[in-house]
């Protein structure tokens, strides 16, 4: 159920991202083993049992990262573990994850207590701001001051979720592609309040998970999905029109464009519920009516043809094993 998050505190002038941030509370920067806890230097929390939750846990773990992975549905969570065996079994035998390499150990939990301990935290819920903000809130509470608060959104501005947080500079935005471990670019995004050492520490961690990053600054929609997720949603309004077949459509992206997967494959992979939703906040915070979502994608996600996820969407799916 989607709640009101609280009242985001007021910031009458927005820190320097530079020198938000009192150097006592930041990260240590040493990369050996913490004598404490003889664990490495990140110990991550991920916020969310779905599909990018699953995926940014399975890359986490394969690159010998501990996750403590949380979701207040337990059931979600059982369902998640064979979720991430299977894309760490998928990373490995595409040969996505450092040789030799020892998986981290996985945790699991339906409340944000045991967040603490960790180095960083990634969101990773449904793209609704009220519910992103809503877990900021309360994780940050929680974690100690310095530790990057990281929200992986398509869409949402960073700024906005970080009124929301007690610390505004340890807020950070990461959007991972769909599976994490096989698209080795993430799109990062710099709030306004977003301190250096934040930056600093979410860029050593997604280097840990060998990332590459482009930095990009804060707007609605960032990047990538300001420029996709309108093209997916004409290339569904073709379809809706007649004009073409989703395989058409995807045949002539692919073989004329030169695009690796066609827009409809792209839509069923990102899931088309969060393609909706992500062109819901495009709509709501630029007045482009292009980002309006289309009829044939709002009828899908009333039919429950979610992409892959669902087994169905623009193509059919067999469960994979």
């Amino acid at each position: 159920m989607t709640q009101a998050p609280p009242t985001a505190p007021e910031t009458p002038t927005a820190p320097d991202p530079d020198t938000a941030r009192d150097p006592d509370t930041a990260p240590d920067p040493d990369t050996g083993p913490d004598p404490d806890t003889g664990h490495g230097p990140h110990r991550i929390a991920v916020l969310g049992a779905g599909v990018m939750g699953v995926g940014i846990t399975a890359l986490a773990l394969g690159h010998g990262v501990p996750v403590l992975l949380v979701d207040v549905d337990a059931e979600r969570l059982d369902r998640a573990q064979d979720d991430i065996d299977r894309e760490l079994r998928m990373a490995q035998l595409m040969g996505r994850l450092p040789a030799g390499a020892a998986t981290g150990a996985l945790a699991r939990a339906t409340g944000t207590d045991g967040v603490g301990d960790a180095t960083a935290v990634i969101e990773a819920i449904t793209e609704v701001a009220e519910l992103k903000a809503k877990a900021l809130a309360e994780v940050s509470a929680r974690v100690r001051p310095g530790t990057p608060l990281i929200s992986n959104t398509s869409s949402i501005p960073i700024d906005e979720l970080a009124g929301y947080a007690e610390r505004p500079q340890d807020v950070i935005g990461t959007h991972f592609m769909n599976p994490p471990y096989l698209i080795p670019t993430v799109e990062v995004i710099r709030g306004a309040r977003t301190g250096g050492t934040t930056m600093a520490a979410a860029g050593a961690l997604l280097t840990a998970l060998g990332r590459q990053q482009v930095v990009v600054r804060d707007a609605p929609g960032f990047v990538t999905s300001r420029v996709l997720h309108p093209m997916i949603n004409d290339a569904a309004r073709v379809v809706q029109e007649g004009t073409a077949t989703a395989e058409d459509v995807d045949a002539l992206m692919e073989g004329c464009l030169g695009h690796p997967t066609g827009p409809l494959r792209t839509a069923d992979l990102i899931g088309i519920d969060n393609l909706v939703d992500s062109l819901k906040v495009l709509h709501q915070r630029t007045g482009d009516d292009g980002c309006r979502p289309c009829d044939l994608l709002l009828d899908k996600v009333r039919r429950g043809e979610l992409g892959r996820k669902s087994g169905r969407g623009f193509y059919a799916y067999q469960e994979e094993n």
